[in-house]
C-alpha cells in the first residue's frame, strides 16, 4: 500500500517545539509507515513550513495534495501527527478531509494511531470537536505572539524583519548563556546611511514632480540594490510605500494593520487609528519634517485632482503618465506640421532681452527647409488658447445630449431588431422541424432514400446555423443594460463641466484631457491669407471617454473638427 506524509508547521509556533517541527513530522510518519508495512514514496511527501493553518489557498504543499486527489490519488493513505496539521480553521479543514476520504484515501494519525472516519454521526461530531479545538488554539496563539509584539513595540523594539534604511542591531545580555555566549535581550533598529541617502533621493524627486515609476526606473538604472536584493529591481510599489512610511518622519507607528482570514486566505486589512501604537524617535529621523511635508502636499494635492471616484465630483481623469508630470507646454506631442508631417516642437526665442515661448515644425529646425518648408513659428499661449477654446465649443451642452439622444435612439432599434430577428430565427426552425419530419415519413413509406438523406442533411445543416445566431441573439438580450435616460445626461452634464473646469488648470491635467478628447494629432498647416500669415489647425475628437459605459460600445465616437484660423 502507497502512504503519503503531509506536515505543517504554523510562522506561529516556536521552531524548537520539535514534535511540531516540519522534518521531524517527516521522520515519525515514515516510521509509523514502516510499522504498517506501508511504502512512502519521496514525490508523496508534502510539507509546508511557517505557513499558519488557517491558509489554505497560499499553501504550495497542502494545495499539491489535494491536486493529487484527481483524477485519482496514487496514493491509498495519507499520514499525519494530528488533525491540526491539515489546518486550523472548522470549515476549511472538515471540507478538506471529506475531500480526501471521498477521494478514497485513509487517514491516519500518528500519535493517536488513529484512523479518521466519517462514517457516522458521532464521527462527524469528533470531528467538529476537533477543529474547535484547534481554532482555539490557534486564537490563543496569535493573541499571545500579538501581546509580545505589543510589549516589544511601546518599548521601542524591533516587531518585524528589516526596514529599508535601517539596520537591526541587537541588544546582548552581560550574563553568558548556557552556551558561553552573550544572550539577545532586544533589536532596534539603527539608520542604514548608504540607504537613508537613497530614501532622501527619492522623497526631494518626488517633490520635483517626478512620479514613482521614474523614480525607480531611475534607481535601476543607476545600479541601485533593491530592498530585500530583489531580482526585479525597484518598482513603482516600492517607493509608494517608502513615501508612506513614517518611520522615515521618525514617527514609529505599530498595529496599523491586522490580518483577517475569508475564504480560505489572509487578507489584510487596516484597523481604527484608536487601536495604533505610535510613539516618536527622534533618532531615526532621515528626512526633515519640511521634506515630509512637501510630499504630503503633493499626494494630498494629487489625490484631491487625479482621483477618478464619482463620489468626490472628479469622473474624469486617472493618475497622469510621468511625461505630463513634467511638461512645461500644453501642446507638444499633439500637433502635427501640415506640409511633412513631422511633429510641432516648443521653441524659445530671444526678443527684446527676454524669452519668447513659440511652437514650430520640429523637421524644420532640426533637418533643414530640404526637409521641410515649414518655417513659421508661433506663440505657445495663442495657439493653447485657440485649442482650448475650440475643445470647449465642441463641449456644448446641447451638442452633448444629442450625441446621447442618439446613442440611445441605437440601442432601442438595435433591441426592436433583435426581438425580431429572433421571432423570424424560432418560426424557421419550426418549419424545419416539420419538414424534416416529413421527409422521415417519406423514407419510411418506401419513397427513394438518397435524395431525401441529402435533403435532411441540408436541412440540419441550416438548422445549426439558425441555432449558433439564436445563441448569440439570447445572449446580446442577456447583456441589454436598463438605464434611466434623465440620469444619463445628468451624469453627462457633470462630467463636460468637470472636463471644462480641468481644461483651465495646470498643463499636466489639461493633456490629459487632450489624450482621452483627440484622435490621433492635431494638424497645423500654415497658409496665407493677403499679406497675413497663420495656422489652419485641424483635428478630430471622440466623446468616448464622456459617455456612460452603457453607452460606449453602441458609439465609440462622434467626431468634432475644428478649423481656427491663427493670425502670424
Amino acid at each position: 500500500m502507497i502512504a503519503a506524509i503531509y506536515s505543517r508547521k504554523s510562522n506561529e509556533q516556536a521552531s524548537i517545539e520539535e514534535e511540531r517541527s516540519v522534518q521531524r513530522q517527516i521522520d515519525h510518519a515514515q516510521e509509523y509507515a514502516g510499522k504498517k508495512g506501508w511504502i512512502v514514496q519521496d514525490e508523496f511527501i508534502y510539507a509546508d513550513d511557517g505557513v499558519s493553518g488557517a491558509e489554505f489557498i497560499k499553501r504550495p504543499g497542502f494545495v499539491r495534495l489535494m491536486t493529487a486527489l484527481k483524477p485519482k490519488p496514487p496514493f491509498q493513505v495519507l499520514i499525519m501527527s494530528e488533525e491540526s496539521r491539515l489546518g486550523r480553521e472548522q470549515i476549511e479543514t472538515s471540507y478538506a478531509l471529506k475531500q480526501i476520504l471521498d477521494a478514497g484515501v485513509r487517514v491516519f494519525f500518528y500519535l493517536e494511531d488513529r484512523e479518521r472516519v466519517l462514517e457516522s454521526a458521532p464521527d462527524k461530531i469528533m470531528l467538529t470537536i476537533s477543529n474547535f479545538a484547534a481554532e482555539i488554539e490557534r486564537e490563543k496563539c496569535r493573541q499571545r505572539t500579538h501581546d509580545a509584539l505589543a510589549k516589544k513595540a511601546k518599548l521601542g523594539h524591533v516587531t518585524g524583519g528589516k526596514v529599508y534604511g535601517y539596520n537591526n542591531v541587537e541588544v546582548l545580555s552581560q550574563d553568558l548563556g548556557p552556551e558561553g555566549n552573550p544572550q539577545r535581550l532586544y533589536v532596534v533598529h539603527e539608520i542604514n546611511e548608504q540607504e537613508a541617502v537613497v530614501v532622501r533621493y527619492i522623497y526631494d524627486r518626488y517633490t520635483q514632480g517626478w512620479g514613482v515609476t521614474r523614480i525607480a526606473k531611475s534607481l535601476n538604472t543607476d545600479g541601485v540594490p533593491a530592498p530585500r536584493k530583489a531580482k526585479g529591481g525597484w518598482a513603482p510599489s516600492a517607493i509608494w510605500e517608502i513615501l508612506h512610511r513614517p518611520r522615515y518622519r521618525g514617527e514609529i507607528v505599530w498595529n496599523m494593520y491586522q490580518t483577517v482570514y475569508k475564504g480560505g486566505t489572509t487578507k489584510r486589512v487596516k484597523r481604527p487609528k484608536e487601536d495604533w501604537i505610535c510613539r516618536e524617535d527622534l533618532n531615526l529621523r532621515i528626512i526633515s519634517p519640511e521634506l515630509a511635508q512637501s510630499v504630503d502636499n503633493r499626494i494630498e494635492h494629487n489625490s484631491r485632482v487625479y482621483t477618478n471616484d464619482p463620489k468626490t465630483g472628479r469622473l474624469i481623469l486617472g493618475r497622469p503618465g510621468y511625461m505630463d508630470y513634467d511638461s512645461k507646454y500644453l501642446l507638444t506631442g499633439f500637433m502635427k506640421c501640415g506640409i511633412c508631417g513631422g511633429g510641432m516642437c516648443a521653441i524659445t526665442r530671444a526678443r527684446k532681452r527676454t524669452g519668447v515661448k513659440l511652437y514650430g515644425c520640429t523637421y524644420y529646425q532640426n533637418r533643414g527647409k530640404a526637409i521641410c518648408t515649414n518655417k513659421l513659428e508661433i506663440q505657445q499661449e495663442v495657439l493653447d488658447h485657440v485649442i482650448l477654446k475650440a475643445i470647449n465649443e465642441v463641449l456644448d451642452k446641447q451638442l452633448m445630449e444629442e450625441v446621447v439622444d442618439k446613442a440611445l435612439t441605437q440601442l432601442r432599434s438595435g433591441k426592436t431588431e433583435g426581438v425580431d430577428r429572433q421571432d423570424a430565427i424560432e418560426k424557421e426552425l419550426s418549419l424545419l422541424e416539420t419538414k424534416v419530419q416529413r421527409i422521415i415519413d417519406a423514407i419510411a413509406e418506401g419513397q427513394p432514400h438518397e435524395p431525401l438523406v441529402a435533403r435532411i442533411k441540408a436541412d440540419e445543416d441550416r438548422k445549426k446555423t439558425l441555432l449558433r445566431e439564436l445563441e448569440i441573439l439570447q445572449l446580446q438580450k442577456r447583456n441589454v443594460v436598463y438605464f434611466d435616460p434623465a440620469k444619463v445626461k445628468q451624469d453627462l452634464r457633470k462630467r463636460v463641466k468637470d472636463m471644462k473646469g480641468i481644461l483651465s488648470r495646470h498643463p499636466s491635467q489639461a493633456r490629459q484631457v487632450l489624450r482621452k478628447l483627440l484622435n490621433g494629432k492635431i494638424t497645423c498647416t500654415p497658409v496665407m491669407e493677403g499679406e497675413s500669415k497663420g495656422y489652419r489647425i485641424t483635428g478630430q475628437g471622440n466623446y468616448h471617454n464622456l459617455l456612460p459605459n452603457t453607452l460606449v460600445p453602441m458609439l465609440l465616437a462622434s467626431p468634432a473638427g475644428f478649423e481656427p484660423a491663427l493670425p502670424p
